[in-house]
Formats: C-alpha cells, sequence, structure tokens
C-alpha cells in the first residue's frame, strides 16, 4: 500500500480552494448525481455501511451507521453539524482540509442532508485559526452563489442551508454535545447521554455531527461507491486517511495514505528520524492515545484494528513521533497539563482528578518524586475512567497509564536519583513535546 490522495489530491496548485478549480477536477460531480438521480436516501447510506467509513475525528464509528439513527420522518428542521474544532494536540489535517480544499466539505455536507433530511447545518471551526474560518465563509458564498447550497439545489426540490461557526478555543468543544451547546450560545459544557443528538440535539432537534474529514470523504464514496473506497484500504478500515505527522521527523506535514499502510512507510514518507536518531516512542492518534514503544508501533499498519493491537488508538491521525533523546516523564508532563488546563470542572473526577495527575507528575519531573508515586498515578486513573460526562477524563488518563506502562524505568531514575534518566547534554532544543495549553 501506499500514498493515494483522494482529499489533498489538486490541492497543491495555485488557488486550489476556489469554486472553479474544485470543478476543474470533478468537484460536486457527486451531489450533482445524488440530486439530478434522485438517489434514495437509503441507498446513500448503504453506500456508506460498504464503504466501511469510519469517524475520521477520533472514535472511529461507523459513519453509515451513524447516519441511520436519524429520524427521517420528523416532521420540521433537522440539524448536521460539522465537527472542525480540531483542539487535540498533534492534530492540523482538518484546518488544512478547509484552507485547501473547503468545496469538498460543503459537498459531503450537502449530500448528507439529502440523505439524512437535513434542513441546516453549521461548520464549528476551532477559535484560533480565524483565517480558516474566512476561507471557508468564501468557500460557502461561491457555492451559494452557484446555487450548490440554499433554496432549491441545482434547481431540485432539494434545499439546504450550511453557515460557519467560528468557536472559542476550547477543547471540551470539540465533545459532540459541548459543540451544540457553544452553537446555541451556552457555556461549551458536554451533556449527558441519553438522549443522544440524533433524538435530541441541536436546539433540541435530531442532529448529525461528524468530523471535517468523514464528511470530506463522502463525494469519493459517491462517484466511486462503496466498495470500490473500501478497497483503497483493508477490512473494515475502508479508504484513504490523513495522518498529521509531527515531532523528531524530517518533513512535518499531513499525508494522505491507504488505510493499512504500514507506520515504516509513513514514518519514511516524513522523512525519517530527524538527525538520524532512533525512534523511542509514537503517539499514533493525537494526545489522548496511549504511547506505543518503538519496536511495537514499527510493527503497526496505520488502521484502527492494528493500533488497538498495539495497546493504543488512532484517534484523530495525529501522528507524534519521538526519538531517543526525549525525556518520557517530561513529555508527560506536558500533556498532563494540557489536560488539567482543559477539563471543564462539570464532573469532579476529571476537575479534580486532572490537578492530581499534573501535579504527581510535574513533582517526579522536578526531583520531587516519592516512592509510591507510580502507584499514586495508576490510582487516580483508575478513578477517572469510565467516572465522567465525556471522555476527558480517559483522555487525560490514557497517556499517563502508557507511559508508565512503557518508560517505568524512567519515572523510577527520576524519583530515586532526582535527575533525568537523558543527561541534559543529549538533551537538544526541540526535542520535547511543547503544547499550547490552549493549542
Amino acid at each position: 500500500m501506499s500514498a493515494r490522495e483522494l482529499i489533498l489530491a489538486g490541492t497543491d496548485g495555485d488557488r486550489g480552494w476556489r469554486l472553479d478549480n474544485y470543478l476543474a477536477r470533478g468537484g460536486y460531480s457527486a451531489l450533482k448525481k445524488v440530486v439530478g438521480e434522485r438517489i434514495p436516501p437509503e441507498n446513500i447510506i448503504a453506500e456508506l455501511k460498504a464503504s466501511v467509513l469510519r469517524g475520521r475525528g477520533g472514535a472511529g464509528f461507523p459513519t453509515g451507521l451513524k447516519w441511520s439513527f436519524m429520524p427521517r420522518s420528523f416532521p420540521g428542521d433537522k440539524y448536521l453539524a460539522c465537527n472542525s474544532d480540531e483542539g487535540e494536540p498533534g492534530t492540523f489535517k482538518d484546518r488544512d482540509i478547509l484552507r485547501y480544499n473547503p468545496h469538498t466539505v460543503i459537498e459531503g455536507m450537502a449530500i448528507a442532508a439529502y440523505a439524512m433530511g437535513a434542513t441546516r447545518g453549521y461548520n464549528y471551526i476551532h477559535g484560533e485559526i480565524f483565517e480558516i474560518y474566512e476561507r471557508f465563509e468564501e468557500a460557502l458564498a461561491e457555492a451559494r452563489a452557484a446555487g450548490l447550497i440554499g433554496s432549491n439545489i441545482l434547481g431540485s426540490d432539494f434545499s439546504f442551508e450550511l453557515f460557519a461557526h467560528h468557536g472559542y478555543g476550547a477543547y471540551i468543544c470539540g465533545e459532540e454535545t459541548a459543540l451544540l451547546e457553544s452553537i446555541e450560545g451556552k457555556k461549551g459544557q458536554p451533556r449527558f447521554k441519553p438522549p443522544f443528538p440524533a433524538s435530541y440535539g441541536l436546539y433540541g432537534k435530531p442532529t448529525t455531527i461528524n468530523n471535517t474529514e468523514t464528511f470530506a470523504s463522502v463525494p469519493f464514496i459517491i462517484n466511486m461507491g462503496g466498495e470500490g473506497f473500501l478497497e483503497l484500504g483493508k477490512p473494515n478500515n475502508g479508504g484513504t486517511k490523513l495522518f498529521s505527522v509531527s515531532g523528531h521527523v524530517n518533513r512535518p506535514g499531513n499525508y494522505e495514505i491507504e488505510m493499512g499502510t504500514p507506520f515504516a512507510e509513513l514514518l519514511e514518507m516524513a522523512g525519517g528520524m530527524r538527525g538520524g536518531r532512533k525512534l523511542k516512542g509514537v503517539i499514533p492518534g493525537g494526545s489522548s492515545a496511549p504511547v506505543v514503544p518503538a519496536d511495537i508501533m514499527m510493527d503497526c499498519t496505520m488502521d484502527y484494528d492494528s493500533i488497538s493491537k498495539a495497546g493504543s488508538m488512532l484517534g484523530s491521525g495525529a501522528v507524534i513521533v519521538m526519538d531517543e533523546t526525549t525525556c518520557m516523564v517530561k513529555a508527560l508532563e506536558r500533556l498532563s497539563y494540557f489536560y488539567f488546563e482543559e477539563s471543564c470542572g462539570q464532573c469532579t473526577p476529571c476537575r479534580e482528578g486532572t490537578g492530581w495527575l499534573y501535579r504527581v507528575v510535574h513533582r517526579i519531573e522536578h526531583g520531587l518524586g516519592r516512592p509510591d508515586d507510580l502507584d499514586l498515578l495508576n490510582s487516580v486513573t483508575g478513578n477517572i475512567m469510565g467516572r465522567t460526562i465525556c471522555a476527558l477524563g480517559d483522555a487525560a488518563s490514557m497517556p499517563v497509564q502508557s507511559f508508565v506502562k512503557h518508560f517505568g524505568d524512567e519515572f523510577l531514575y527520576h524519583i530515586e536519583n532526582k535527575k533525568c534518566l537523558v543527561p541534559p547534554e543529549v538533551q537538544y532544543e526541540g526535542s520535547q513535546i511543547y503544547v499550547s495549553p490552549k493549542c
């Protein structure tokens, strides 16, 4: 398997985000096919199921199954929401889709609206990438002027209005129900579930939320068929996937590859290890995913099942690469601080537990660790996971558990020797994971 660009194809040229360029490379042909041929909505959902497209935002839930939950017979408005919040440290793929190929998201959302009977949609864009918000607004204006969104799309009786919504930079708003609360003008905090958004979502109406990359994949599934999309990947892992590769590689960036591509091949595409150093560990799915040691990761393929067997998650597709100069205690300290800062405070286990995790890791890193601190970390994570309204508590806990499990010798060395196992002279500038608390 190798690189196979669908979503990023043709976007490296001059002004590739403009409507005329998107049309020139076959854009909106899927929407024209759906509307022109009046394809039954259930057939579209069947193609999504056949494609085995799984949510590209982190959870990996089957997209076709999610779409089937929407009650088409519900009277009144139904809504779509595109989750472009992308606050996960290490993830930067969705903003590039919106920067270089916004029309594929618009087309995908319009097809989704047709399939689920939605009348309005919102693209919730992360609060700290305002230029991306402006780019998407420009694309919306082009699509609206061309009759591709709005009333009576392409001269049919199908109408769908789409809006951009500028977020406020809070990581928690990437949780689907917190995102809905934010769109409604409320404090971005997760809702209790059930009820689930498909029955009670935005403004109390049925709502489906999908990730940016998920919607962007839909036009290709319609054009090539569900089976054709699936064949690009492997069983239970259909299509291509964008991976945001960062850390100690020579060419960090976004890479679109077929699902099931070996990690070693992706690493080679990213230019290999910076400075020729040895790989130490990889976080394969964004900062909330458990870290995987080098020897295990080099045997993995980039798909949901392989990464799961390795003890981690494909997640958002943010591949954070760490070489031998990385102090794993310091890396975990930075990640723990992020989740401590970003907890919304609604749930006591998360509000108090994330603070405990950060403070314990912080004191280990700064030479104040205690003999029982590793047991304490495992105890705290055990009292957080599964006891919160949303998954932020789990997201804070899983990195701690995995770092301690796989690199416990470094933590013990810090505790016993009051210093880092990796000598300061070996560490070099940029060797650690630096994540803004408001990334």
